[in-house]
């Protein structure tokens, strides 16, 4: 049985490993693939900075509950409201997802009302 794989070795190509050599770009002939393929490089920055965006607002409400400055979570909660809906109805983000998030946001920042 060791020779048999010995010689079934012998006689496969070598093959590389898919990570040593890197992934061959490919090129589009038509010119309305080309032409996409100029757009989505100008959408993926926009929904970058959206996403980008959407997480440091995020951060920033977390950041005023954990402080303990309801004033100052509510109003930051009041601005990201309409942030996270902009990026949802943009389809960077499922609507349930904008949802989810907000109400778990709401139910940080009255938790800090009723505490405090």
């Amino acid at each position: 049985m060791l020779l048999h794989s010995a010689l079934f070795a012998l006689h496969q190509p070598l093959r590389r490993m898919a990570t040593s050599s890197k992934a061959k770009k490919k090129t589009v002939r038509l010119a309305s693939g080309r032409k996409r393929a100029r757009q989505d490089v100008v959408l993926n920055a926009a929904n970058t900075a959206l996403r980008s965006r959407f997480r440091t607002v995020v951060k920033n409400v977390q950041k005023a509950v954990a402080g303990g400055d309801k004033v100052k979570a509510t109003e930051i909660f009041k601005s990201a409201q309409s942030v996270i809906d902009s990026v949802a109805d943009k389809g960077i983000f499922h609507k349930n997802k904008a949802a989810r998030l907000k109400s778990r946001l709401s139910s940080k920042v009255k938790a800090l009302a009723l505490s405090a």
